[in-house]
């Protein structure tokens, strides 16, 4: 029998399995972290007609002579390449922006995604669209430990946060060095509304604050100028002295009694030093609150001293699924009381062979012997890439260049059909000598 022949039913197998692969690619141009494949042909083995011959005394060498018998699918491989981002708004939807995968769980198998759509179900399980649980750290008091075994995340749905009662109040902004009385304190005036200017220069503050309770109240700081020297003697510097005092919710401040004094309170050269004059004063303790007055000042110009932070919160319950996700894939819950906190972090792994992952359906993947074992750590670590919230990974399939593949392969096609066609009109050729 011709060799032809069989060449042409390897290139028709061959032809068929590649219209095959494109044609998949076709069908998941929408899908999800979906990767296209590509074919690769191998000849395959040729016979040997003739061996090759050395140069001998007088004749030249010879180069063997073989005919080769058809073509075989030598292999077909995944490119994973980056596919763009498709941006959705879904807290849920995460993307990968570099390599990596996302961890799944499959009964007691570990399944590796691209497909980023995930969401809490009913019990607080973060799992994919196909219900697989994602596998990363569940935090506990809003921390996460990523060096143990990556397990399912669970949102704790109506977890609590304490309250926490205020200890801290941090104060910025400037305290006027300037000899401007204030218009509206009668300390600055004598008998005959002459401005003093120097002193009784007040200023007050509303502070927000909240009890153990969670329960919240409003205090007021109140700043008095008690010496002002913006003008020394070389080689004295420039002082401004303040008392700071602190009164109760709904006190009256100029009859009530602070619940809490701090005189003294020495601006040098527009700063605040401790004793040495050296040292910067960082915080000043006032009645049960340290206030931070690293950033205040006393400079010329207008006061706009004003609270910036202060620490303490009232209870809050985590009662829905309202979170955001970093880029280094934590997940940040929101509690009722406006607070955040880490519930958990998704986990990522890569490989050392991508391309020796076997596809299982679903976009999702499972490790062989040829792509080695999974590197699990933190998105955004090294080697990792980073998390994109609110969007997902499109597929990387090319119509382009899937529908010029697919006009090869069906032209290879006819073309090995014809071989079969000319070796069947050879063989008749053949049979008909007979007659």
């Amino acid at each position: 029998m011709l060799r032809s022949l069989y060449s042409g039913i390897s290139g028709l197998n061959a032809h068929q399995k590649m219209i095959d692969v494109t044609g998949n690619n076709i069908a998941n141009v929408n899908t999800t972290g979906y990767k296209a494949s590509q074919v690769q042909f191998n000849d395959t083995m040729s016979q040997m007609m003739g061996a090759a011959g050395s140069p001998q005394e007088g004749m030249a060498g010879t180069n063997p002579a073989q005919v080769g018998l058809g073509v075989r699918v030598g292999g077909i491989t995944a490119n994973f390449s980056q596919g763009s981002a498709q941006t959705t708004g879904k807290s849920g939807d995460m993307m990968i922006q570099g390599d990596g995968f996302f961890i799944t769980r499959s009964g007691g198998e570990q399944l590796y995604t691209r497909a980023g759509s995930f969401f809490f179900d009913a019990n607080g399980v973060l799992a994919t669209s196909t219900g697989e649980p994602v596998q990363g750290w569940t935090a506990k008091d809003g921390v996460v430990n990523s060096a143990a075994k990556p397990g399912d995340i669970r949102m704790p749905l109506g977890g609590t946060i304490p309250p926490e009662a205020t200890t801290k109040i941090t104060l910025k902004g400037n305290l006027s060095s300037d000899d401007i009385p204030d218009m509206n304190n009668a300390k600055n005036y004598g008998v005959e509304g002459t401005p003093v200017g120097n002193k009784g220069y007040i200023t007050t503050i509303p502070v927000k604050v909240y009890d153990a309770q969670g329960g919240t109240h409003t205090v007021t700081a109140k700043f008095t100028r008690t010496a002002n020297d913006n003008a020394p003697v070389a080689p004295a510097k420039p002082t401004s002295t303040w008392k700071m005092e602190l009164f109760a919710e709904g006190a009256d401040i100029n009859t009530a009694t602070p619940i809490a004094t701090q005189a003294g309170v020495t601006f040098t050269n527009g700063k605040m030093y401790e004793a040495d004059g050296v040292t910067p004063k960082q915080a000043i303790t006032l009645g049960d609150y340290t206030v931070d007055v690293g950033d205040m000042t006393s400079y010329s110009g207008n006061t706009d001293a004003r609270v910036f932070d202060t620490n303490g919160q009232t209870a809050g319950a985590l009662t829905s699924l309202s979170y955001t996700v970093s880029d280094s894939g934590e997940i940040i819950g929101v509690y009722s009381n406006g607070l955040k906190e880490t519930l958990g972090q998704v986990a990522m792994a890569t490989f050392k062979n991508v391309a020796g992952l076997e596809k299982v359906g679903n976009s999702q993947y499972r490790t062989t012997v040829n792509s080695g074992y999974a590197q699990v750590g933190e998105p955004g670590s090294a080697g990792m890439g980073q998390v994109i919230s609110g969007a997902l990974e499109m597929s990387n399939v090319d119509l382009a260049q899937e529908f010029t593949n697919l006009v090869v392969a069906q032209r290879g096609f006819q073309a090995n059909s014809k071989i079969i066609t000319t070796s069947d009109e050879i063989l008749q050729e053949l049979v008909n000598l007979k007659r």
